[in-house]
């Protein structure tokens, strides 16, 4: 197959449906993305682009790529959460009604990873760009693995901005909270209930999730506003008439970019007494100045800027982001999960635009 890119972008579009399309027929949970990693390299071998793989990554590099120039990484994943209860219609089948595209990833992120695909052969053969530009359809996005964009970041070279593929009505997310999650263990002395204890772990536990409830960072993030601390779990005791010699809880910390989750550790755990225990400190704030060229050129088409509460693959890469794509973030995970067949010819045309001011 040969696609004279610079002549179509309604050619770009077709082709974006049809793999959209494939994709939704099969399934590709996280890390069981192997077959829509097969399907993605495939799709591009068709075309005559070489490419790499990594695991269930598969990346491609444009035409003219020159080692010596940084490059614009077009970004998103390929692996969805399995379908909920609630569906009605087949989730692994994609039907194309009444305007809509629907199927499990059709929405997260397969409108926003097929149009950054054609975006990035829009401008594959183009000669005498500023960047190079770098296509990479990652897995296991929708669990923050370790093999997903962490396990090519290194062979990517350097990136002077990256594009990170998530349904956002194709508006700009310019900063993105970090996420941090936290396991809690208030320790007691276990005794029978019918006698004074004063050393009741639950109780104890009680004290740290109220301060986990009313205490407040200082540093307010304009975009992002204030860090937001959750408890979203607790357990404890297996009997009526027994103190439990513990309470376990977990705590749901989104982060703003004035913070390190590293630093909000070290504050949780100056002012709790439970044991604290991070998941994880990787999955940390993001955020990209609304000066830098492409977040005006994003302004300048009309298209508004803001800061996202949920956490996606910006929080893996240490070079500046923005979330940008077809499709409504309310639609994520829902039942029925749709995107419109609009949405995407209309975001491979502002991609292509907005790249255009940069490239």
């Amino acid at each position: 197959m040969e696609l004279h890119l610079q002549n179509s972008t309604t050619q770009l579009a077709d082709l974006a449906l049809s793999t959209l399309k494939q994709l939704i027929e099969i399934e590709s949970f996280s890390r069981q993305e192997d077959k829509t990693a097969d399907l993605l390299q495939n799709t591009l071998a068709s075309l005559g682009i070489a490419f790499e793989r990594k695991g269930n990554n598969v990346w491609a590099k444009n035409l003219y790529f020159d080692a010596a120039k940084p490059s614009v990484l077009l970004n998103s994943h390929h692996d969805t959460v399995k379908p909920n209860k609630g569906y009605t219609l087949n989730p692994f089948e994609a039907i194309e009604k009444d305007g809509k595209l629907y199927g499990l990833g059709s929405n997260d992120a397969g409108g926003a990873l097929v149009s950054l695909m054609a975006a990035f052969l829009y401008y594959y053969d183009k000669p005498s760009l500023n960047y190079n530009v770098i296509f990479a359809a990652t897995a296991e996005e929708e669990v923050s693995g370790t093999g997903g964009i962490e396990l090519i970041a290194n062979e990517l070279g350097e990136i002077y901005l990256g594009i990170v593929g998530e349904p956002t009505e194709m508006h700009l997310a310019i900063a993105e909270k970090g996420l941090l999650v936290l396991d809690c263990v208030s320790h007691g002395t276990a005794s029978h209930a019918a006698h004074e204890n004063n050393n009741n772990a639950l109780y104890k536990a009680l004290a740290d999730i109220e301060w986990f409830r009313t205490y407040h960072f200082p540093e307010k993030s304009e975009i992002l506003g204030d860090v937001k601390m959750t408890v979203t779990i607790i357990k404890a005791g297996s009997q009526h008439n027994v103190i439990s010699d513990k309470c376990e809880f977990t705590v749901d910390i989104r982060t703003n970019d004035k913070y390190r989750n590293a630093d909000v550790l070290a504050v949780v755990k100056q002012h709790v007494s439970s044991e604290v225990t991070a998941r994880s400190l990787r999955l940390n704030s993001s955020a990209i100045s609304p000066e830098h060229p492409f977040v005006k050129a994003g302004l300048a088409l009309g298209r508004k800027i803001y800061g996202s509460p949920t956490t996606s693959d910006q929080a893996l890469m240490n070079f500046p982001t923005v979330k940008l794509g077809p499709g409504n973030s309310l639609r994520s995970h829902s039942s029925d999960e749709f995107i419109f067949v609009d949405e995407i010819r209309e975001g491979i045309e502002i991609y292509c635009k907005l790249l255009s001011s940069i490239l």
